[in-house]
């Protein structure tokens, strides 16, 4: 006897896959932001070239400390204890940009973000910010755990984001 339930299942499931096929041949992933994450961002002081220039310089310098850092962390707890213990290392490393700099670890307000069609909530997220000077410039953001940074991930300049470490899309949403 012919179960048409299951027949059902199995037409649904191909078609999603076919979908799923489409848009990742096409490149259109998905940026999934796990809720539990601890995210990294710096504020320029202003959106004038120098101050912009210094914003990725300061990224580059503490971005290449916390890759160390949390590429041995194993869960968010332990991510934590990483960055609070590396705190005065990372002061370091902004100090040594010679520029005043606030640096705060905890919640932080988020301004709303959207990316490829998905648009990131506005709120306070656990957070490491680095705020240069009167933190009025435009900001660069990643998720640093897990490791899911989007670099050059400007305010206004959305469309060329690069990757580093591993990307969650569409297909790992519905195998986990």
């Amino acid at each position: 006897m012919i179960n048409l339930g299951e027949i059902m299942k199995k037409i649904i499931l191909i078609l999603f896959c076919i979908t799923i096929g489409y848009s990742l041949l096409n490149g259109e992933e998905q940026i999934l932001i796990p809720d539990d994450a601890i995210r990294f961002r710096v504020i320029a002081n202003s959106n004038e070239l120098v101050d912009q220039e210094l914003k990725m310089e300061v990224k580059k310098s503490v971005e290449k400390e916390l890759n160390r850092l949390m590429s041995s962390a194993k869960s968010k707890e332990e991510a934590k204890t990483l960055i609070q213990n590396a705190r005065p290392k990372i002061e370091s490393l902004v100090g040594n940009f010679h520029v005043d700099f606030q640096m705060n670890y905890g919640m932080n307000e988020f301004p709303e973000k959207e990316y490829r069609g998905i648009t990131y909530d506005a709120g306070k997220y656990e957070s490491l910010v680095i705020t240069l000077g009167s933190g009025l410039g435009e900001n660069w953001w990643c998720v640093m755990f897990p490791p899911l940074c989007l670099l050059e991930a400007e305010e206004t300049e959305l469309d060329n984001v690069e990757y580093q470490f591993f990307v969650k899309n569409v297909l790992d949403k519905y195998l986990s």
